[in-house]
């Protein structure tokens, strides 16, 4: 009984000893850049992203990356590390954010991942499927067909190869139809039969405690802010900025994200800019509540109703931070 209590005590004691983590979640506009510097600042942290596009150099506006002064104050990780025109994979984004956590930790500073892509967090957190390698011949066929053809054609495709898979995957998922039928033609079988096997198994994040943080501020607030930040993005000169990036890159994909999806109709004289504003603002409200719904199937978040730079907001971070350390 005693080597029992012992031996329970020193993998408590092992477990204690691993570096916190702490994940802010909530959707776009609710405040995660703020609470980050905050929490930052009383931590000795430092900050690494989770946005797909703010690892783009030169997308900054339609991004909301942190400001120049905002990185200035704190040491900040996974911003201006890819070229728009280079293909950046969560996978990638899993690599080079581990990296990250452990130079961090090793420093004896505290890790703060912010952002609201979930892909990557999830990558982060769980790791991914490890099928076979993306094929960019075969998927520029894809999405020519899909462009074609629409995303319900690929669907019907999909069943042929897997109808197990197909009935997990939303016909319009375009990426994620994609991704099933490449894996199924290299694999030569069904991606359900892929997903089973053992040594595909996904590579969870180890050596670390993890404490998630979610903001959920109210709906009716967090879309008023969403509506006043594209309106600034646009008359901060996103436009221009994205006229830019088509003329240095061309029409890369990175130029489909929201927002640059809009500026970049007003720069081809498809759509006013008042017209892209509101069509930002709503696409960006429908990205918000998809975040939530992806967040919410996060493990033991601690979610709180207010926005990342409000008082009472930070001070409950810091006392669940500081509980946690």
């Amino acid at each position: 009984m005693a080597f029992s209590a012992g031996l329970v005590a020193t993998v408590s004691a092992a477990r204690t000893a691993d570096p916190l983590v702490v994940l802010l979640l909530g959707p776009t506009g609710s405040g995660k850049t703020a609470l980050s510097l905050a929490l930052g600042a009383q931590f000795d942290g430092e900050i690494v992203s989770c946005d797909s596009v703010a690892v783009y150099r030169g997308m900054d506006l339609g991004s909301a990356k942190p400001t120049q002064a905002e990185r200035a104050r704190l040491p900040h990780h996974l911003i201006d590390v890819a070229s728009p025109d280079e293909p950046f994979t969560a996978g990638e984004y899993s690599r080079q954010a581990r990296a990250a956590l452990q130079e961090i930790a090793a420093r004896g500073s505290l890790p703060i991942v912010t952002g609201g892509t979930g892909l990557y967090l999830r990558a982060l957190t769980e790791g991914l499927f490890a099928g076979p390698e993306r094929q960019e011949a075969l998927r520029e066929r894809l999405r020519q067909t899909a462009e074609k053809r629409g995303s319900a054609w690929l669907h019907r495709i999909l069943q042929r190869l897997d109808a197990v898979r197909a009935e997990n995957i939303h016909a319009n998922d375009t990426p994620k139809l994609i991704r099933a039928i490449e894996v199924c033609l290299a694999a030569r079988k069904p991606m359900s039969e892929v997903l089973g096997r053992e040594d595909l198994a996904r590579d969870p994040l180890t050596g670390f405690r993890l404490l998630r943080i979610g903001l959920n501020p109210p709906r009716a607030a967090l879309y008023e802010r969403i509506n006043r930040r594209c309106a600034a993005m646009f008359a901060a000169g996103l436009v221009e900025e994205t006229r830019g990036l088509l003329a240095r890159y061309g029409p890369v994909k990175a130029l489909d994200a929201l927002g640059y999806r809009q500026a970049l109709a007003v720069v081809r004289g498809e759509m006013t800019e008042e017209a892209a504003i509101a069509a930002a603002q709503q696409g960006h409200r429908n990205y918000a509540k998809r975040q939530m719904t992806w967040f919410r199937r996060e493990p033991e978040v601690h979610w709180t109703a207010g926005f990342g730079d409000e008082a009472e907001t930070v001070q409950a971070a810091m006392c669940r931070v500081k509980t946690a350390r």
